[in-house]
């Protein structure tokens, strides 16, 4: 047998990433930071770089403001013949308005404001996303659980969303990002142990939908966003009782519904009484009656949830009673109630489930695959 030794380097080197298997080359993210921005704050310790166009920006200082108006963007009061700037630190990191992140930071005008999306690897974006979305001190192995599903929402978004300016925002309304703050604790820890790995359905990431706790079984998408996907069906959820959200009640006032329902373009007069109309097979309010002095209203739960605030309104799982000019809302569970229940996965993780059988427990049919693997990326 030939030495090893005096195989030509090569042909080693080739021989090496065959028996390694597929090279998984990083994903780049597209996140939006902040919409409808009158201004930015930009620094970075090392100082920044910044491109308007085809022209460097000389920049004083470590510190910059860029504003937008009617004719333009400006940069600490200088006016830009571009309406796009790309931002990097000397050093890779910039703060934006004080998060922290790295990558490159772009920034457009559009309409007399701005956006800004921070483009960046998606391991690194991760590793701001999870400790925003689930307690840092929690169990290792439902930060792994966190970390996977994240970053299969992430790939959702990415494919659905390749057109757009950007693939997500850096809220709730897809994922909370804390930037760099956390991102070398635990949490970036469990990013790191599960680099690569995505929930998958017929060999493609899924919409791995999460919230924060059941507080009963988990609902169908169908029911909340009128979409069937075979993965995202009611399961049980006994595992959530010790959440802080469990059991709640919240009052709103009359008037203020009424002020929100208008705001969100629902043609009501006076409001004289709200009531539950229809229930999902999982227990949550589907429709809402709403009377008032110029006829009715039915309203999808999750719309009245949207018009009063996802805060204010944990869940569609809820009774309700009118006092007068006061709406007592007494609920159970938080969040949009499809997918993975973080406070059940908590629960899981601490009875000495693995991350793995804990997401293919609340996406039924999955499994879980390496990103390198899948088909079609």
């Amino acid at each position: 047998m030939r030495s090893w030794r005096n195989m030509p380097i090569l042909v080693f080197a080739v021989l090496s990433v065959i028996l390694a298997g597929p090279v998984l080359a990083g994903e780049t993210i597209r996140v939006a930071i902040l919409q409808n921005a009158e201004s930015v704050s930009l620094s970075a310790p090392s100082g920044l770089i910044m491109r308007a166009g085809n022209e460097d920006l000389n920049v004083n200082g470590r510190t910059v403001t860029v504003t937008a108006g009617s004719s333009g963007l400006a940069v600490d009061g200088r006016r830009l013949r571009s309406d796009r700037i790309e931002v990097r630190g000397r050093r890779g990191e910039v703060s934006i308005n004080g998060l922290a992140v790295s990558g490159r930071t772009v920034i457009k005008r559009q309409n007399g404001r701005m956006m800004v999306i921070n483009e960046l690897d998606l391991e690194e974006y991760l590793k701001g996303v999870v400790p925003a979305e689930m307690n840092a001190d929690w169990h290792p192995e439902a930060l792994k659980v966190q970390a996977i599903a994240a970053r299969t929402y992430a790939l959702y978004q990415i494919r659905q969303n390749g057109k757009k300016d950007f693939d997500l925002v850096a809220t709730t309304k897809d994922q909370a990002y804390l930037g760099r703050a956390q991102a070398d604790g635990p949490a970036g820890q469990a990013v790191d142990e599960t680099r690569g790995q995505v929930v998958a359905f017929r060999d493609e990431p899924i919409r791995a939908a999460y919230f924060s706790t059941a507080a009963g079984p988990t609902e169908d998408a169908m029911n909340v966003w009128s979409v069937d996907l075979p993965y995202l069906k009611g399961v049980e959820c006994p595992f959530d009782a010790n959440s802080p959200y469990y059991q709640w009640r919240t009052d709103v006032s009359m008037p203020l519904l009424e002020k929100r329902l208008r705001e969100e373009g629902y043609p009501v007069g006076v409001v004289a009484t709200i009531a539950p109309a229809t229930y999902s097979k999982a227990g949550r309010v589907a429709q809402v009656r709403i009377l008032h002095s110029d006829g009715e209203l039915y309203l999808r739960g999750e719309d009245l949830r949207r018009v009063i605030g996802y805060t204010t309104l944990a869940s569609t799982q809820f009774d309700l009673e009118v006092f007068g000019l006061r709406v007592q809302f007494m609920g159970r569970g938080a969040g949009h109630g499809v997918g993975l229940c973080q406070w059940g996965a908590k629960e899981l993780a601490e009875r000495g489930y693995a991350a793995e059988a804990i997401l293919r427990y609340y996406y039924p049919g999955t499994d879980i695959r390496d990103l390198s693997r899948l088909t079609g990326r």
